[in-house]
């Protein structure tokens, strides 16, 4: 299992911090930095601010949002990153949300499934470097009756293939993601429940001839030094509270739904209504201490060495940590002590 590190989104007042993280984690050996986007700060802008002052790092999207870009721009962007880079960028692809997804960007949120697959087909398509041609349900190119043609990507990356990621939740997108990604970027990941997951990957993996040999299992995964876990616990509440009751509306919240998935229905909805009504304290106050267990780091180096061998056993192999809400003293120490407890555990690759 290896280590990253997860900036989360630019632009939050913390841009000189997160650059720095992203420079110890380059020092420290850390595989990966990862940036988000939703509807303030872009990807491939951040992923590009970060390379350049790094040296070995990889830098990947978590995620670059499909309805934003045509799946050709995607392609170019990724081209452009690997160069620019050295052959250091990961291409993590989402669907984002329906709320994003029509509100931002005025891209209906249907069929998302066949959409993806499309948008997969056209990446790598464009990345081979072969004239693009593709008419599908979502995609069509070249249009037809027009005088477009099919075009050849003129930028050479670094890489022959450049590895795609897609982050996904449900059942039939987690089957999907085995199916046609070549990594998983999984969130509220636990070494409880998180296997159940990885079986559907498989299965998806057997549709295309392959198993699980080689593919990136990603999680993101807040960290909190202490020597109380469930102090440290606490100061990821919000976070939790954020996505599992403001990530999208009543009827369709895919983080509340993993975690009614895991076992926390009734506390799912109840954080839910509190979120909505704008309780953002009383949800935060509602998340269960066993689900924020679970998907987090919590406590001293052992208790988090711990943890790893749990997730690496589970089948984790990239462990992307996020010092969530801390400042650069504790987040830089966070990282530290991730890369001690690594060691600690004896899963690290």
């Amino acid at each position: 299992m290896r280590l990253g590190l997860n900036l989360g989104y630019w632009g939050g007042g913390n841009d000189a911090n997160n650059l720095k993280l992203a420079q110890e984690a380059d020092r420290l050996g850390f595989s990966v930095a990862w940036a988000a986007e939703a509807y303030g700060s872009d990807v491939p802008t951040v992923l590009s601010w970060v390379a350049a002052q790094t040296e070995r790092i990889d830098v990947g999207s978590a995620i670059l949002q499909i309805p934003a870009r045509q799946p050709t721009m995607a392609a170019m962007t990724a081209a452009t990153l690997d160069t620019l880079s050295g052959g250091r960028f990961r291409m993590g692809l989402g669907v984002s949300g329906p709320q994003v997804s029509e509100g931002w960007y005025g891209v209906k949120f249907d069929k998302p499934l066949a959409r993806t697959r499309e948008y997969v087909e056209i990446v790598r398509q464009a990345l081979r470097r072969e004239r693009v041609s593709h008419q599908g349900s979502h995609f069509t190119l070249p249009l037809p009756d027009g005088p477009g043609k099919p075009l050849k990507l003129i930028v050479h990356p670094v890489r022959e293939e450049i590895p795609i990621y897609l982050a996904s939740i449900g059942p039939k997108n987690l089957e999907l993601t085995g199916e046609i990604a070549d990594g998983w970027l999984a969130i509220f990941y636990s070494p409880e429940y998180g296997p159940e997951s990885l079986e559907l990957i498989r299965k998806g993996r057997e549709k295309s001839g392959r198993t699980l040999e080689g593919f990136d299992v990603v999680t993101t995964t807040p960290i909190v030094v202490a020597d109380d876990w469930k102090a440290a616990a606490d100061q990821v509440r919000g976070y939790a509270a954020l996505y599992v009751g403001g990530m999208g509306s009543r009827d369709q919240n895919f983080y509340n739904n993993l975690a009614c998935r895991m076992g926390y229905e009734e506390e799912a909805a109840e954080i839910q209504n509190l979120y909505l009504a704008k309780d953002y304290a009383g949800a935060a106050a509602k998340v269960p201490l066993g689900f924020l267990d679970s998907t987090a780091l919590l406590g001293p180096k052992e208790r988090i060495a711990e943890k790893m061998q749990a997730l690496a056993e589970s089948g984790v192999t990239t462990l992307s940590v996020s010092a969530v809400l801390q400042d650069l003293e504790h987040s830089v120490a966070a990282l530290r002590v991730a890369a001690e407890a690594l060691e600690l555990a004896g899963v690290g690759s």
